[in-house]
């Protein structure tokens, strides 16, 4: 089609458009051209500096109680948190984001909305709150729900009350069938995690609990790897999906017919995030959680083995290495490290899972187990997990330890209790170091006590944890270093109850109260390319 022709006129005009609209672009540019980026007012100088972290949010699994069990959840804010500005701290059971709880004489739960900080409850809804913090240094304990098909938790803090905030779950169920002690500390929601020391043979009924404090549904796939590698569970460990405020149970004998002893598991989240963990429970010999492992990485220094231990089983996998691991065993005793006799070293081929019995290697001292490269130009990545037995004569109960990371900074435990129930286990695994322990007051009042404790250099010591003065109920166990690094720890719970020894262990873990700011400074610069 051919245009019509403009005009002289218009040419003109359009014309002297187009040099008028030349020229402003000129100008612009012009500038722009003549007039560099401004140097930022003042480089940044100096290391990054700590700050008190403003929110800190933990998932708390399923209870697996079983129709019998009980469970305490128990949540403390150290007392020196130093945080903020005004704060709160809550614990919430689970519940689906359009799920408005009934009230009752004891509120029921729901969850955070979207991992921000719980908002107050709407007129004329109740405060689902099941445990609500007042000020830091005094815990505050709350039962779970009963029953076998009991949710989840999410917990919250913010403001002065979320530096070093932590929640800790105690169950005991005293059905043969599955009886013991099981505790964990809650950990924040994540995407990937390891646990080793599962098992679908015998009586063993483990499940992964996957729990959702998120208002998005999240998707999770679960591997299982054993002394053969890789293990084929079709479709039935992919594409689970977890809706938000709920919580999941897998049992592991569902996603494969083969009775294996000693298993990896590898749970990814596709989309989403959330609280993964694993229940192991071996009928009438004992249950407990097994906590999920820290990284892989060529070493690992296992803590928490108590004194009169019957048996110890050490099963370590390689995953995603294509190289084998030969590692040296040493233990820490009361006097430095040791090589174990008959247990120098364990070979674990790439992608599988090796197992062996330990027996009473510990020699009935406290102790901790360390893994470290036979050969140090040849670190393969593992993971590893320790099954601990006590007791004897169909009275026994089982306890799961794993690699665990230095307590740094500081470390706490919420649930322990007194009566000589409560161990610490402290392990410096290098030089010589010093930790200041800190009861808290308890739940039921009192005062807290402080100690301060050596650790010599290699050695693992025990002792009674410090108990508050007067008050009862559970209190909270702070370790803070005070010289030296390298420090791992442990609290051993153990209740005698119906001539079984139950017995819980938790590893003591930073509690990442400071987070590192950058220096930073303001460079206009980066608004003209």
């Amino acid at each position: 089609m051919k245009l019509p022709a403009l005009s002289p006129s218009a040419a003109g005009r359009t014309g002297r458009s187009l040099l008028a609209g030349a020229a402003v672009l000129a100008v612009v540019l012009g500038v722009a051209e003549l007039r560099p980026p401004a140097p930022p007012s003042g480089r940044p100088t100096g290391a990054p500096v700590g700050a008190q972290v403003e929110r800190t949010s933990a998932v708390c699994p399923q209870p697996m109680q079983g129709m019998t069990g009980t469970t305490q959840i128990t949540a403390v804010t150290p007392a020196d948190a130093g945080g903020s500005g005004n704060g709160t701290a809550t614990v919430r059971v689970l519940t689906p984001p359009s799920t408005v709880a009934p009230a009752s004489g004891a509120p029921s739960g729901s969850p955070a909305p979207s991992g921000s900080a719980p908002a107050a409850p709407a007129a004329g809804q109740p405060n689902d709150a099941r445990i609500t913090l007042a000020k830091p240094g005094v815990p505050v304990a709350g039962q779970a729900d009963s029953g076998d098909t009991a949710n989840g938790a999410s917990a919250v803090a913010t403001g002065s009350l979320a530096p070093g905030f932590t929640v800790t779950q105690v169950t005991s169920v005293t059905d043969q069938r599955g009886q013991g002690m099981s505790g964990v500390t809650c950990q924040p929601a994540g995407t990937h995690f390891w646990f080793a020391g599962a098992g679908t043979a015998g009586d063993r009924k483990d499940y992964v609990s996957l729990n959702n404090d998120q208002t998005t549904a999240a998707v999770v796939d679960i591997h299982l790897y054993g002394d053969q590698g890789p293990i084929d569970t079709g479709d039935a460990g992919t594409g689970i999906k977890v809706d938000p405020g709920t919580s999941t149970d897998v049992l592991l004998t569902t996603l494969t017919t083969d009775q294996v002893t000693d298993l990896a598991v590898e749970v990814t989240v596709r989309s989403g995030r959330l609280g993964a963990y694993l229940h192991a429970s071996d009928g009438s010999a004992g249950s407990d959680w097994i906590p999920a492992s820290t990284d892989p990485a060529p070493s690992a220094v296992l803590p928490g083995l108590p004194a009169d231990l019957s048996a110890a089983r050490l099963i370590v996998a390689a995953p995603g290495s294509d190289d084998d691991a030969d590692l040296k065993v040493q233990l820490s005793s009361q006097n430095g490290w040791f090589t174990p006799a008959g247990h120098e070293t364990i070979h674990v081929k790439a992608g599988m899972v090796t197992a062996v019995d330990l027996g009473q290697v510990n020699r009935q001292q406290v102790s901790a187990v360390r893994l470290t490269p036979s050969d140090p130009s040849h670190p393969t990545p593992v993971i590893a997990t320790i099954r601990v037995d006590r007791g004897g004569g169909g009275k026994t109960d089982s306890a799961w330890i794993t690699g665990a990371a230095p307590v740094g900074k500081r470390a706490t435990v919420a649930d322990s209790r007194g009566g000589g129930t409560s161990t610490l286990l402290l392990t410096a695994t290098g030089d010589a170091a010093t930790v200041q322990v800190t009861a808290s007051a308890s739940t039921g009042g009192g005062t807290p006590t402080t100690k301060t404790v050596p650790i010599p250099a290699g050695s693992t010591v025990g002792l009674a944890s410090p108990e508050p003065g007067g008050g009862n109920g559970s209190f909270a166990v702070t370790l803070e270093t005070t010289s030296g690094s390298g420090v791992v720890a442990a609290r051993v719970l153990a209740v005698n109850t119906n001539n079984v020894p139950m017995f819980t262990v938790q590893e003591l873990q930073d509690d990442h109260s400071y987070v590192q700011v950058p220096q930073t400074a303001q460079d206009p610069g980066v608004l003209v390319h």
